[in-house]
């Protein structure tokens, strides 16, 4: 009997990215090996998702500088290329942040990202864990050269859960991939071309597949929320925590987000690079049920407070020793419980309402004035 010949694996490749040095697979990308040393050295991304096939490529924010192509041929590359799709070689020398044409050419593309984009962050319920902000934050200029009208759409319900702005939208394809690979089938799409282009269902159509809260989750910015949780909280007033359920059709892994005792949305866990997390090397997508049915603290088992970016903005939320914060409203309002809201959309008075209890965003239709000599 003849020996079996056995394949040896392809040795590592060692590449060095602004000056430090790792060694990865074959067929990396040179984001994934910026991941995996961390820090400034990776690039920013906000098209590319690890989780779903096919993405990256269209924002051109992780746009890097190849100086030496490999050790084979060590010319550098010509012209900038996109990190999240273009393979390392061995011996490929990179400059990220220690490159002036990257940052030149970053805070050009984060000024194109802002051509149409509106400064609505006081208003966006993505503010506080918007990526985009971050990216404009760090890589971008303080004003813009851009003097014409800005393109805008109307405000559109994709379903019973999502509302579209897609004036905010900077055409990422994330949403678009999640209905492709995770749900039964897809209704939405992109429309047109050039500047025309926007994201839209067909005609009559609703995303009403039980993992279409997903695209939620993978929305860079704040083009598809949560109507479940518009305009009831920011998101730096609230607790984090990780908390699972036995579920027959996800992972039922997810985060609360609290404020005090009250649920006021559910999403699904994250890891550093803004992606969700994974379990048994499957992405942990989580179902509808779990995102927009379970919002009482006794539906979940609570593991602990979720671990979060001490730089980030949520953290000043994250009470350590799960303390409850410290309300003020009751000494304000002459002892009246945190609960009751004044009503600033329409006549200004109390109106008692459980904000984790409300169908949808917290609207002046939705109040009802306190009886007269509460």
């Amino acid at each position: 009997m003849a020996d079996e010949v056995k394949k040896e694996a392809p040795a590592n490749f060692k590449v060095t990215i602004d000056n430090i040095t790792v060694e990865v697979a074959p067929g990396t990308s040179i984001l994934t090996a910026a991941r995996q040393i961390g820090g400034d050295v990776t690039p920013p991304a906000m098209c590319f998702y690890s989780k779903l096939k096919g993405s990256g490529g269209k924002c051109r924010t992780c746009l890097v500088e190849v100086a030496a192509g490999s050790t084979a041929d060590p010319r550098p590359m010509p012209k900038l290329v996109a990190s999240c799709r273009t393979n390392v070689m061995d011996g490929m020398i990179v400059k990220n942040i220690t490159s002036e044409r990257v940052q030149e050419a970053r805070a050009g593309v984060v000024e194109f990202l802002l051509i149409n984009h509106p400064l609505d962050c006081p208003i966006c319920d993505q503010a506080g864990e918007c990526h985009l902000q971050d990216l404009s934050y760090e890589h971008g200029k303080e004003g813009t050269r851009y003097e014409f009208k800005r393109r805008t759409f109307e405000k559109e319900d994709i379903g019973p859960y999502i509302q579209l702005h897609m004036t905010r939208c900077i055409l990422c394809y994330r949403c678009t991939y999640v209905a492709d690979q995770i749900t039964d089938n897809r209704v939405h799409g992109i429309l047109d071309r050039g500047d025309h282009a926007e994201i839209s269902t067909y005609i009559s159509k609703a995303i009403d597949n039980d993992f279409s809260g997903n695209m939620i989750d993978v929305c860079p910015v704040g083009a598809l929320t949560d109507k479940t949780f518009r305009f009831k909280n920011r998101v730096w007033f609230t607790k984090p925590v990780d908390a699972h359920r036995d579920c027959d059709k996800c992972c039922g892994k997810v985060t609360l987000w609290q404020r005090g005792d009250d649920v006021l949305r559910v999403t699904s866990r994250k890891d550093e690079w803004g992606e969700v997390q994974s379990y048994d090397s499957k992405p942990g997508w989580i179902c509808n049920t779990c995102r927009f049915d379970k919002k009482h603290a006794k539906d979940w088992v609570i593991e602990g407070p979720t671990t979060i970016n001490r730089h980030s903005v949520i953290s000043q939320g994250h009470y350590l020793g799960l303390q409850k914060p410290k309300e003020t409203i009751a000494e304000v309002m002459g002892g009246r419980e945190p609960k009751l809201l004044m009503d600033i959309h329409g006549i200004s008075d109390v109106n008692k309402v459980e904000l984790s209890e409300l169908p949808g965003p917290a609207t002046s239709k939705t109040f009802t004035p306190a009886p007269k000599g509460e």
